[in-house]
C-alpha cells in the first residue's frame, strides 16, 4: 500500500515583509531600523540578480542565428559576472543580519522583472528580450543604490554601485550587438 504524501505550501518570503526582517544579531553600526530596510531593498534585487542571472542562461542556451557564438560566449561572461555581484548582494543582507531568499521558488515570487519568453530562439530577439530585463534591473539597482544613500548605509550603496557599472557595462554590449 503507497503511502499519500502530504503536499504542503510552498514556503516563499512574501515581498516587503519577512524579506526586510533583521533576525540575527549583526554589530554592523547602522540603525535596526536602517538594515530592516536596506535588507528589504536588497532582497529584492537579490531576487532580480537570480532571475536575471537564470534567463541570460535561457538565453546563452537557446540562442541561434548570425552571430552566435560571440554573443554565446557574451552571455557566459554576463552569467559569472552576475553570480559574483548576486553573491555580494546576499553576504551583505547576511552581514546586516538579515535572511537572503534566494531559492527559485521565492525569486519566482519576488523578482520584479517581466517573465521571459522561454519560446524565442532567434538571436535578435534574445538580445532585445535582454535588453529590455538588464536596463530593468539597472534602474532598479540605481534607485536602491540612491535610497542607500538617503538611508546613510554607504558600503551597500557601493556594492549597489559596482552592480550597477556591470550591468551598464551589459546593457552596452547587447545593445551594440542589436541590428
Amino acid at each position: 500500500m503507497a503511502k499519500t504524501a502530504t503536499k504542503t505550501a510552498p514556503r516563499s518570503a512574501p515581498k516587503n515583509s519577512t524579506t526586510a526582517k533583521v533576525v540575527k544579531s549583526s554589530r554592523v553600526d547602522l540603525a535596526s531600523n536602517t538594515k530592516t530596510k536596506v535588507i528589504g531593498m536588497l532582497n529584492e534585487r537579490l531576487a532580480d540578480g537570480i532571475d536575471l542571472s537564470l534567463v541570460t542562461k535561457q538565453a546563452h542556451w537557446n540562442l541561434k542565428g548570425p552571430g552566435f557564438i560571440g554573443i554565446h560566449l557574451m552571455l557566459d561572461g554576463f552569467r559569472d559576472e552576475l553570480d559574483t555581484h548576486v553573491d555580494t548582494v546576499a553576504e551583505r543582507i547576511a552581514q546586516l543580519g538579515g535572511i537572503a531568499f534566494g531559492t527559485t521558488q521565492t525569486t519566482a515570487q519576488a523578482t520584479s522583472l517581466k517573465p521571459y519568453p522561454t519560446e524565442i530562439v532567434a538571436v535578435q530577439d534574445h538580445l532585445a528580450a535582454l535588453i529590455e530585463r538588464y536596463a530593468d534591473a539597472a534602474n532598479k539597482v540605481r534607485e536602491a543604490i540612491d535610497a542607500c544613500d538617503e538611508a546613510g548605509d554607504a558600503d551597500t550603496a557601493d556594492i549597489l554601485t559596482a552592480y550597477s557599472r556591470m550591468l551598464d557595462k551589459s546593457l552596452w554590449f547587447l545593445q551594440s550587438n542589436l541590428a
